[in-house]
Parts: structure tokens; C-alpha cells; sequence
């Protein structure tokens, strides 16, 4: 599988990740804009979202799930692990993430 982008999200799949599947976070939200206040955030099919020393893992249980974006175009994302990541970039002042 092929990563997944949507605004400042990407989407890694992992085989495998050495975490526990106990526990998953009450909301299905990836990302919130800075700016705007809308949500990265899985609509539709069976997804569960963990953090683990501060990296978000979504879990796609479903045979899909859809990511949604009130600015960008709803995307499907297959079953599996994914690992969540914030797009950042680089100024002479330092690092910071993309404000979507």
C-alpha cells in the first residue's frame, strides 16, 4: 500500500506496530486545523485511533474507512495500521507544522 495524503495528514501503513490495542482514544479526529477548526477525521466505517509517545496510529478494522475534510475531498482509506503524521516545514526560525 501506498501512503495516503490529505492537506497537511499523510498516511504511512505499517505492517506492524509494538503497541497495545487495548485502549483506543474516545474520537476518531486525526488532525484539527490550526486556523480554521476543522477536523481530519474518519466519517464512515470501522476505525479505531491510538497514541503512543505522541504518534497517532489509526487502525482501519472495516474493509475501508473514509477520511473527511470540510476542504478537501473525502478519501478511502484500505484496512490496516496506519501511522499518522503532521506535515512540517522548515524556516530559518526552526520547524513547524503546516497549518491547514
Amino acid at each position: 500500500m501506498q501512503p495516503i495524503r490529505q492537506g497537511d495528514v499523510l498516511l504511512r501503513p505499517l505492517s506492524y506496530v509494538a503497541t497495545s490495542w487495548d485502549h483506543p482514544l474516545p474520537h476518531l479526529t486525526l488532525a484539527e486545523g490550526e486556523v480554521t477548526g476543522h477536523r481530519h477525521r474518519i466519517s464512515e466505517g470501522r476505525a479505531e485511533l491510538y497514541e503512543n509517545d505522541g504518534t497517532l496510529y489509526l487502525r482501519v478494522l472495516s474493509p475501508q474507512a473514509t477520511l473527511i475534510h470540510e476542504e478537501h475531498q473525502a478519501l478511502s482509506i484500505p484496512q490496516g495500521i496506519w501511522q499518522v503524521r503532521i506535515q512540517r516545514e522548515y524556516e530559518p526560525e526552526g520547524w513547524h507544522y503546516v497549518a491547514d
